[in-house]
Formats: C-alpha cells, sequence, structure tokens
C-alpha cells in the first residue's frame, strides 16, 4: 500500500471535523463542571488586556490629585469625627493590703508545692 499524500482539501474536512469534536467536548466539560458546583460554562481563557494603555499623568497633575484628595479627607475627618468621650475612668489600682494577702497566699502555695515535691 503506498504511503497516503493529504491533499489541502482532505486536511481541511479533518480540521473542520476535529474542531466539530473540540466543541462538543467543551461543552460537555461545561455542562459537568455546572453540576459540580456551579463553574463557569463559557470557556477559561478569557481576555485579561483590554487592549488600551494606561494614560501617563504629570507629576503636576499627580501633585493635584493628592492635594485634592488629602482635602477630601480633611472634609470627612472633621465632619466624621466623634464628640470627645466624657472623662475616662481613672484605672483601678489596688489597695497595699490586698497586694499583701494576695503576695502571703502565693507564699503559701509555692510551700506546699516545694513541700510536695520533696516527698
Amino acid at each position: 500500500m503506498p504511503p497516503l499524500n493529504p491533499t489541502a482539501d482532505v486536511l481541511a474536512a479533518a480540521l473542520v471535523g476535529f474542531e466539530v469534536q473540540k466543541n462538543r467536548i467543551d461543552i460537555r466539560i461545561a455542562e459537568i463542571k455546572q453540576q459540580l458546583g456551579g463553574g463557569r460554562t463559557e470557556r477559561d481563557t478569557a481576555p485579561t488586556d483590554t487592549g488600551k494603555p494606561r494614560k501617563k499623568r504629570s507629576a503636576a497633575v499627580r501633585r493635584k490629585m493628592a492635594l485634592a484628595q488629602r482635602a477630601r479627607y480633611a472634609k470627612l475627618k472633621q465632619v466624621g469625627e466623634p464628640p470627645p468621650a466624657v472623662a475616662a475612668k481613672p484605672k483601678r489600682t489596688m489597695s497595699a493590703s490586698a497586694r499583701k494577702r494576695i503576695a502571703a497566699a502565693q507564699k503559701k502555695r509555692w510551700a506546699a508545692i516545694k513541700k510536695a515535691a520533696q516527698r
């Protein structure tokens, strides 16, 4: 049997057939993903670049934008500032007698622990 030399028509037909099979497979994959967890139905390769280049701003324009933003923030800070708190409660302190009682109790505990360790 002689080797096959496919013509352009045969290759084009094969390409069409494979693309149809690929589309069927992609549809089945999307259906399965939908059933599994509500995955996206469109293809995963979405264009990320919009094609528009970013605008370059001069230093003067950036400075004006920064000043405007600072002014907006200062205005918001003045309006949203809560009234000062009444009077902060003073810190509670422990009396000297209470400190002595706690120290004595702690010494008693440690003495019991050391005595138990010696046995």
